[in-house]
């Protein structure tokens, strides 16, 4: 559950997104060209010597919304990235974001999601390289604190009336729907990915997140901020097992 939906507007490269006017600033507004903001990412991401993967972008509002999507390279772990989702606006309607992660979400409904959201209104140029440089180096820190947790989990066994009820608290946390605690209990116990064999809270928490790819997009950003808490991917005691 990661990337970019367009649920208006259409996929574009980074050409077109060159070719959008950008509006003349006023004394309270000072709109940011949507290929300064990408190439701001770009020149952070690169500074670090991290590489793009791949990336997405799209326009809306006939080039008045741009949003964007970068996989960058991956950490010693093949079972994730890190991700980084781009949003803009010539039309005063949303502010310059970004959000990082290991799942990051970004869709033209302007539902942006991920572990990390920053967020700045009337953005120069200089000001934009500061936030951008603020987002990665968070970003960093994130990473390793959920490359450690996530070596944790795969160590720590459950049982199956463990999971019932992990699973139980998940949904009345509001992580899941309750009309999910079946199959997500199903997943668990007959996973789709042979990696997740082994009954441990890693393998669990791939069962919620299997079960979240059904889920609409703004549903599915509060399912893993919920997961995040609950299975204590912040760096903080996991609330699940209390």
């Amino acid at each position: 559950m990661m990337g970019l939906t367009m649920c208006e507007g259409k996929f574009v490269g980074r050409d077109e997104i060159a070719l959008v006017p950008t509006p003349a600033a006023t004394a309270s507004w000072k709109p940011v060209p949507h290929s300064e903001v990408i190439d701001a990412v770009t020149d952070v991401v690169k500074a670090h010597n991290w590489q793009i993967l791949d990336e997405q972008y799209g326009l809306a509002r006939d080039g008045q919304r741009m949003f964007g999507f970068m996989r960058i390279n991956k950490t010693h772990s093949p079972e994730w990235s890190r991700c980084i989702g781009i949003r803009n606006s010539h039309d005063q309607s949303i502010a310059v974001g970004l959000a990082a992660g290991l799942c990051v979400k970004v869709c033209s409904n302007l539902m942006l999601g991920g572990s990390m959201v920053l967020k700045r209104r009337h953005t120069s140029r200089i000001e934009l390289n500061g936030l951008v440089l603020e987002a990665v180096e968070e970003l960093e820190t994130e990473f390793l604190t959920l490359e450690t947790v996530a070596e944790d989990l795969k160590c720590l066994y459950v049982r199956e009336d463990a999971a019932r009820i992990a699973i139980v608290k998940a949904a009345e946390a509001g992580a899941v729907n309750s009309s999910d605690i079946l199959p997500i209990f199903r997943e668990f116990k007959a996973p789709q990915h042979e990696e997740f064999a082994e009954p441990t809270r890693w393998s669990l928490l791939n069962a919620f997140t299997e079960n979240a790819k059904k889920y609409s997009p703004a549903r599915a950003d509060q399912c893993y901020r919920g997961l995040t808490r609950l299975f204590g991917l912040d760096g903080q005691p996991p609330t699940l097992w209390k």
